[in-house]
This record gives C-alpha cells, structure tokens and sequence, in this order.
C-alpha cells in the first residue's frame, strides 16, 4: 500500500511541511463550518424576531414591534452583506484557493498523497500485532 508512504528520497522536514499545511487547511474547513453555525444562528434568531414582533404587537406595544420590523428584521449583518454572502465571500476568495495550494503542494511534492505525517505518526504508535492496532 503506497497510499500513505512517501515517496523515495523524501526527506523528514518535507512531510512534516505538508503535515502542516494539512492542519491548517483541517483549521479552515472548521473555521468554514462555524461561518455555517453563524449563517443558521443568525437566521434562526431573525426568524425569532417575527414572532417577538407578533407578541409585541399582542401586548400593545406596536412602536416597538415597528423598531424591530424596520430596523432589525432582514437587516445586513455587515454593510451589503447577509450571512450567506460572508460564506460565499470567504469560500470564493480563500477557502478555494487554500484547497488549491494544499493539493498542489501534495501533487508536486508527494504524488498527491495525503496525510503521510499522520500515517507516519500511526505507525510509530500503534502496537504491532494487537487487535484494534491494524495499519488499515
């Protein structure tokens, strides 16, 4: 199995460099993931704010219910931008290219095999020989 070994004449400070920028692109895919909580959190509570707004309505105090009607409802969480765009933004002018770099830097570097420091990393720890401990 190739798929985890390195490739002849690599040397200890290449894979560990790749292992790197492996877990700097794993710490983008996460920071991804949080824009997508901030995306659905932030339109849970819009929605939340109908129903504020109904209740506000109920209770007589309809100038208030108006305030948040106008002013918070549908409103840009930064200028120009709902949720949705911030993800877009950052998966169109970072994310994509970060994903780009990391495979080329794999492509040209290791034949496009991935995470060899962890495979790497796996065989210097597992017990050879025990259940639960296979290489795959």
């Amino acid at each position: 199995m190739t798929d985890h070994q390195r490739p002849a004449g690599m040397d200890d400070t290449t894979v560990e460099a790749l292992g790197k920028l492996s877990s700097a692109l794993e710490t983008t895919d996460r920071a991804r993931g949080h824009l997508h909580s901030f995306h659905q959190l932030t339109g849970k509570a819009d929605f939340e704010l109908d129903e504020a707004v109904a209740l506000f309505r109920k209770a007589g105090h309809d100038a208030l219910a108006d305030r948040i009607q106008q002013d918070l409802i549908g409103r840009n969480v930064i200028p120009g931008h709902w949720t949705f765009q911030i993800i877009e933004e950052y998966d169109d002018t970072y994310w994509t290219e970060f994903r780009t770099v990391e495979r080329a830097a794999r492509d040209e570097l290791a034949g496009g095999r991935r995470h060899l420091f962890e495979a790497e990393l796996k065989e210097r720890r597992r017990t050879h020989g025990k259940a639960g401990h296979e290489a795959r």
